[in-house]
């Protein structure tokens, strides 16, 4: 068994190419929810629901998030009437976050829910929450006038579109909560734990920001290999380098793997990155080489054989 680490795109995507790679061995996708958040009444989980459309072959291939096919009539409804649209929920995107509302509504852990939607979208993985509890990824901007204040990760990146400078990213209740029921089980026993290419510090970081998870990781470090999500210092998707930048580390895969360097032993560095591999080197971690940039279902499942390579060659 293999315990994936997941943000949203770029994990999804790996997942893909992982179902192809690793022959029917079970692979357990644990995913980031600090990123969750309750509009209109609904809880919403982007990171779980990209994979859940990504792998049952229903995501927009256009933007790597969001259901192929969509339309938008009830946010049309909703701006007319003076809703909050800025966070654009389409209509059969919808269902499933009814669906996911309900159920907590009645009792029902994120767990739980989660494992339902996965079974009635075919997910040939094991979908789980790192957590069940309110965890959520706060993130501390500098607006244009110099002030400093905190927002939630989808204000940031949706509402704000990850303009403002970050000054900080903290993870609310990461002391309080637990991992979710067959996380502890699935790292303690998967053959090897692979990080995603997903962003290191707003999808990654909140999963290991909860004490138990940290812990277990760091003690297998030999046995978890990363994935950059940078190459050629910039993020294939989303804000990772100017994120890491802003927080004082080096916007390049060098910077991703010292952020790693106390959890994960091997990385998976870009060809086009080979000059940063002696650096990397230096932290005690092993280094290998591949073209990591994902463009459609074969390189997806090249890249997730390498990986598949690299944890029996450990």
């Amino acid at each position: 068994m293999i315990a994936v680490l997941c943000g949203g795109v770029g994990a999804a995507k790996f997942l893909d190419g992982a179902l192809r790679a690793f022959d029917g061995e079970e692979v357990v996708a644990i995913a980031n929810v600090a990123d969750d958040e309750v509009m209109h009444g609904l809880h919403i989980s982007p990171d779980i629901d990209t994979i859940l459309y990504t792998l049952s072959g229903q995501v927009n291939p256009e933007t790597g998030w969001g259901l192929a096919g969509e339309s938008w009539r009830v946010m049309e409804r909703l701006e007319k009437l003076g809703g909050q649209t800025w966070f654009h929920l389409g209509d059969l995107d919808l269902a499933t976050h009814l669906y996911r509302s309900a159920r907590l509504g009645e009792g029902a852990t994120l767990t739980e829910v989660t494992a339902e939607l996965a079974e009635r979208y075919g997910l040939g993985v094991r979908l789980l929450p790192a957590t069940d509890g309110d965890l959520r990824t706060i993130v501390s901007i500098r607006d244009n006038d110099g002030s400093v204040r905190d927002v939630t990760f989808q204000e940031y990146f949706v509402k704000l579109r990850h303009e403002p400078h970050v000054k900080a990213v903290s993870y609310r209740s990461a002391g309080v909560v637990t991992p979710a029921p067959e996380v502890m089980d699935a790292l303690a026993t998967a053959r090897a734990i692979v990080f995603a290419p997903s962003n290191p510090v707003l999808s990654i970081a909140p999963i290991l920001a909860i004490g138990e998870i940290a812990e277990t990781v760091a003690k297998r470090r030999n046995d978890v290999v990363a994935v950059t999500p940078i190459v050629e210092g910039r993020a294939i998707k989303g804000p990772a380098d100017r994120v890491l930048d802003s927080l004082g580390f080096e916007s390049s895969a060098l910077g991703v793997a010292r952020f790693y360097a106390d959890y994960s032993g091997t990385f998976v560095l870009d060809t086009r990155d080979s000059e940063l591999a002696g650096k990397i080197s230096s932290l005690d971690i092993r280094v290998r080489h591949t073209d990591t940039i994902m463009h459609d279902t074969a390189t997806r499942t090249a890249l997730a054989e390498f990986v598949r390579g690299v944890i029996e060659g450990v």
